[in-house]
This record gives C-alpha cells, sequence and structure tokens, in this order.
C-alpha cells in the first residue's frame, strides 16, 4: 500500500514538514511487516511546486512536475495532508494544490488532516477548515486529526496523538484495501446484460460465458 504525504510548510526546516514525516513513521509502524505493508512515497513539498500550481491554475495545464504529483496522490492508498495555519485557516498554497486534484481523486480515500501554529488558539482548524474540505471530496477522513502549536513540541500529548491518528490511517487503508472489489468471473456473469430477446450475453466472448436461449431456459424451468 502506498502513502502520500503533502506538506504546506513554507520554512526550512519547517514544523509542518516535521509534523508530516512523524505522522508519516507513526502510520508505517503499525503496518511495517507482510504483504500489506505500507511504502511511503517521497513527500510532496507544495513550496517546491508553488510556481507550477499557480502557472496551472492561469493555464488549465500543470506542468510535468505538479502533474507527478497529482498523480501520485490519485494513486494513493493513503494520504496525510499537513498545512500550516494562516489567517485561522488553511494556506491558500495547500488549498490551492487541492483545487487542482480531480474531483473524483480522494473518493473513498483514507486520508490522516494535521496542521501547524504558533498558538493553541487555532487548534480546532482542523474541525473548521480542514475537515469539511475533505469531507467535500468525499475523503474518508480519520476521526482524530493532529494539531501541534509551538509549545507543543516535545509534549507527550502530542506524541501521544500522533500514535493515535497514524494508527487509524494504517487500519484505516489495510481496511479500504480488503473492501476493495474484486472483478472475477462469477461476478461479471452475474451482472452481464440481457439482451432484447431475454438470454444472456457475454460482454466480451473471451471470458467464457454461456449464452442460454430464452426459450431454453424457460423449458428447463418447467421441467424443474
Amino acid at each position: 500500500m502506498k502513502l502520500v504525504v503533502v506538506t504546506a510548510g513554507l520554512s526550512t526546516p519547517s514544523s509542518t514538514r516535521l509534523l508530516a514525516d512523524r505522522l508519516a513513521a507513526a502510520t508505517v509502524a503499525h503496518r511495517d511487516a507482510g504483504e500489506d505493508a505500507i511504502q511511503l512515497v517521497e513527500p510532496l513539498e507544495l513550496r517546491e511546486l508553488a510556481t507550477e500550481i499557480g502557472r496551472h491554475l492561469v493555464t488549465g495545464f500543470p506542468p510535468a512536475r505538479l502533474a507527478a504529483a497529482l498523480d501520485a496522490v490519485a494513486a494513493a492508498d493513503g494520504l496525510i495532508a499537513v498545512t500550516p495555519v494562516f489567517a485561522a485557516s488553511y494556506s491558500g498554497l495547500f488549498k490551492s494544490f487541492f483545487d487542482l486534484i480531480d474531483k473524483d481523486a480522494l473518493t473513498g480515500k483514507p486520508v490522516l488532516l494535521g496542521a501547524t501554529g504558533g498558538s493553541p488558539r487555532h487548534s480546532l482548524v482542523t474541525e473548521h477548515a480542514l475537515r469539511p474540505l475533505f469531507s467535500y471530496l468525499r475523503a474518508l477522513v480519520t476521526p482524530t486529526a493532529v494539531y501541534a502549536a509551538s509549545e507543543d513540541w516535545g509534549d507527550a500529548g502530542l506524541e501521544h496523538r500522533i500514535a493515535r491518528a497514524g494508527a487509524e490511517l494504517a487500519r484505516s487503508m489495510a481496511s479500504a484495501a480488503s473492501a476493495a472489489p474484486a472483478t472475477t468471473l462469477s461476478t461479471r456473469a452475474a451482472i452481464a446484460p440481457r439482451s432484447l430477446t431475454g438470454s444472456i450475453t457475454s460482454v466480451d466472448p473471451a471470458d467464457g460465458f454461456q449464452v442460454i436461449p430464452f426459450e431454453e431456459r424457460l423449458a428447463a424451468l418447467r421441467s424443474e
């Protein structure tokens, strides 16, 4: 399973990137073995894509690096999205990137939300701004979102929230993967369309569906 991290921090080093890295580590730690292991994709630093994001917004065409980033998010099995708080909400760069995501790309995708700020007064930004945005995009948002104020770093409470959120995302990714519908021959046969004469027909002859004329099927039912 592929985990993609999107971080909108602007500085280097960045507390937003630090929170994103810790959330990713906590998620991977809960699924670090076996065939369901989580593969962490190289984090997407939006500050490095700022020019491309602006160009796409005004031209409608994504440059190659931005197109690759959008494709990575769409192909991910799970997503961690972290933004700094600007004016009591997510940053403009963060919002602009997700404005460019295909409208169906996040449907049913497990997402863990995070935010950083200088004051604990903005701790509800994850619930009042981030969660509604990703609910609109029909993402499967984890119950725990993590906000880290400047004074939270090094506090046991923050570490506990990070660990809990990572565990929730790992479980959500595993559940989504196991619930993905497997297209089998029997499933395809069960939903094969009927012709106007009532016979069962195959969408693809190579599938080996048996074509039974309506008259034969009716006769068989009458003899039972």
